[in-house]
């Protein structure tokens, strides 16, 4: 991974407000050469053009205003500039790119909604991300008090938009994770951007497991690092991969840094964890002891 794409992609996270910059910094993993402008100026004139649309209703008489915003916007992105759900290959990493996405006009729920967050800001509309389990969501809030909606409407980038009520939510989860999470209002809270990109890079690195591309998964864990520097599940696996590539210096660092800063969790299930990172890092210790 190259320094100065670490180093890049962090100083994106801590000096903008936009989810596209670094998203756009985050595609150079497998597009090294990739200018961000060109995508950027792209996204700027879909706000504009989103916009035209969007002013059509500003002066429509209320409660109608936020549901009609967002009406418009849907109607720019899915139909007129022709945005969906990549279902076939819903696992292609190139979902998860938004290069690709704004190219291809193809992604999954997050990459999705990043287009939509960034377009809808560019038009004057201001939607949040929610990190939804098994499902990333969109949400526009809204002051009843002006609007006569509720505080809040729910959107599903991945079904064209489509708004979405409680019993939705509820079922939506169900489908997706069955009963291994059990719904509660709070699990619409909206993300932070911090988060929105973390999840978009756990996307990525299970795509890449999932093909076997252990280098490429071993890059996206440099960069999930440097977003959420705290993750010691992120540095464990970056070491684990490092082991598996061969890489023993790389990986002794990492596991022997997990073992020592995870030791503060208790639970069992973390001394599960420990004990057998504790074997890999014996492994390990007499593996680089033999390269000396």
């Amino acid at each position: 991974m190259p320094t100065d794409l670490v180093r890049s992609f962090t100083r994106a996270i801590e000096s903008t407000d936009s989810l596209a910059e670094p998203a756009l910094l985050m595609a150079r993993l497998d597009y090294p050469r990739l200018d961000p402008a060109p995508y950027l100026e792209r996204l700027d004139q879909m706000g504009a053009d989103a916009r035209r649309l969007v002013d059509r209703v500003a002066g429509r008489s209320l409660p109608t205003r936020a549901r009609a915003a967002l009406e418009a916007l849907n109607s720019y992105l899915f139909d007129e500039f022709g945005l969906s759900g990549n279902e076939d290959a819903y696992d292609d990493p190139r979902n998860s790119f938004l290069n690709e996405v704004l190219d291809r006009r193809l992604g999954i729920p997050i990459t999705l909604g990043i287009v939509y967050i960034e377009v809808a800001r560019r038009a004057g509309v201001r939607i949040d991300g929610i990190n939804f389990p098994g499902r990333f969501l969109l949400l526009c809030p809204v002051d009843p008090a002006v609007s006569g909606d509720p505080a809040r409407l729910i959107l599903d980038p991945f079904n064209r938009g489509a708004l979405l009520n409680e019993r939705d939510c509820r079922n939506l989860l169900h489908d997706e994770l069955g009963d291994q999470v059990p719904y509660h209002p709070a699990l619409l809270t909206p993300a932070t951007r911090q988060q929105i990109l973390v999840r978009m890079l756990l996307n990525l690195k299970r795509a890449y497991v999932t093909m076997r591309s252990f280098p490429q998964a071993r890059s996206v864990t440099d960069l999930l690092m440097a977003a959420s520097p705290s993750a010691l599940d992120e540095l464990r696996d970056r070491g684990l991969l490092a082991y598996h590539l061969k890489d023993f210096p790389a990986a002794l660092r990492d596991l022997e840094t997990y073992l020592r800063l995870s030791k503060a969790d208790d639970s069992e299930e973390s001394r599960e964890e420990r004990g057998k990172i504790w074997e890999h890092i014996k492994a390990l210790r007499r593996r680089v002891a033999g390269m000396n």
